[in-house]
């Protein structure tokens, strides 16, 4: 398996040059990359020509059942966009979350109302929304990757979940971006899912989760999302070396791609940088990963 990471913690302090992002991740020692979605498409060709990075995967991530139809059929184009110039400069895949119906007006995120909805209710819409999608990805040789992200406008955010999404969308062109950092809050075994969608699982974030016991005694799961935080890995609740372990087992050999959303180490570019090398220093350690080409 193949280490790199996701450059949106990056881009969120302004960084959006792809010349600079990869002078700084080669320099650092990183042979892979998963491009964000404000990153522009400028050059990207050069890059993938060039070779000495990889971009594993493109990714966008958005509510494509928003209820404002105008929203919606603007990330729709974006996400078709982004099918489509993956298969021509050869990135093998496309992260993306699937949409909710009843998630809040507009195109919020981060929001309870993702959460409180009820996301099977979305399963017709969403095979609705996707069959064309499917196509576009099969005809592309491109495969879309679903986060299990539940805070983005998204149903694939438990393997019961994922399995009814699976049935509805039966094509070996879709898959999972294997995140466990979500399953861990919402006390879902992040290890056991790895065995039953080991082919579906084509792209990994390295992401955890931190759970503050005392905190949620007090608060339980409805009041706030204040008893639990992402961070580093290392730094939360995951065992590392069990979960890459069941990633070897199941055959996966892709990227795992650091997330970086650790507000300890946020706040400032030089800070994020940081985290990112921390999260790297840390994962190299785990048998079987490795961080150039």
């Amino acid at each position: 398996m193949k280490l790199g990471y996701l450059t949106n913690s990056i881009v969120h302090h302004g960084i959006t040059d792809i010349n600079k992002i990869i002078e700084w991740s080669l320099e650092q020692g990183f042979g892979h990359l998963e491009i964000g979605p404000n990153i522009p498409f400028d050059h990207l060709e050069r890059v993938v020509s060039e070779g000495k990075i990889n971009i594993a995967a493109l990714t966008y991530c958005r509510n494509f059942l928003s209820e404002d139809a105008e929203i919606a059929t603007g990330h729709r184009e974006e996400l078709m966009t982004r099918i489509k110039k993956a298969g021509e400069l050869g990135i093998p895949t496309v992260v993306t979350s699937t949409g909710i119906s009843n998630s809040a007006k507009g195109d919020r995120y981060d929001s309870y109302d993702a959460i409180r909805s009820k996301p099977e209710n979305s399963l017709d819409q969403v095979e609705a929304f996707f069959e064309e999608i499917v196509v576009l990805a099969e005809r592309e040789n491109v495969k879309i990757a679903f986060e299990n992200c539940p805070l983005m406008g998204n149903i694939a955010i438990s393997p019961e979940l994922m399995s009814l999404l699976f049935k509805r969308l039966d094509s070996p062109n879709v898959g999972l971006a294997y995140d466990p950092s979500h399953l861990i809050w919402q006390f879902i075994d992040p290890y056991l899912p790895i065995k039953e969608f080991a082919s579906k699982i084509f792209h990994v974030h390295a992401k955890d989760t931190e759970i503050n016991t005392d905190r949620l005694k007090r608060v339980g799961f409805l009041t706030d999302f204040s008893w639990w935080r992402y961070r580093l890995p290392g730094l939360g609740a995951l065992d590392w070396t069990k979960f890459i372990s069941e990633l070897q087992e199941a055959g996966y050999n892709g990227v795992i791609s650091i997330e970086h959303e650790d507000p300890v180490w946020g706040g400032d570019l030089q800070r994020t940088k940081e985290g990112i090398l921390i999260a790297k220093r840390f994962l190299e350690q785990v048998p079987g990963l490795v961080s150039t080409r």
